[in-house]
């Protein structure tokens, strides 16, 4: 459960699309949070959008009608972009959150949206 590796970033046009893709290391059966972060360079890494145990999701403002966040129900989180901006771009990492309050992070995927 404690690995993540995220894929699917990359360059795009604004106003494109793009879909990243987490994959765990275990079927996730339990959690208190799966997330997606980003971080753009000099900012602080910013909660993109997440799903809370019972399955409700929320997002940042800067994303919503854009941005879909699932789950599979199994080892798999996505999130899918669409309407991309420049200020998307950022490296975005997958979070899982335990039911023991645990974070585990992912390395990162690079997304570039070019003007």
């Amino acid at each position: 459960q404690g690995q993540l590796v995220e894929s699917g970033g990359g360059l795009v046009q604004a106003g494109g699309s793009l879909r990243l893709s987490c994959a765990a290391s275990g079927t996730l059966f339990s959690f208190n949070q799966l997330g997606w972060y980003r971080q753009a360079p000099g900012k602080q890494r910013e909660l993109v959008a997440n799903i809370i145990s019972g399955g409700s999701s929320d997002y940042a403002d800067s994303v919503k009608g854009r941005f879909t966040i699932s789950w599979d129900n199994g080892k798999m989180i996505y999130l899918q972009m669409n309407r991309l901006k420049a200020e998307d771009t950022a490296v975005y990492y997958c979070n899982l959150q335990s039911v023991y309050g645990i974070d585990y992070w992912g390395k990162g995927t690079q997304v570039i949206v070019s003007s």
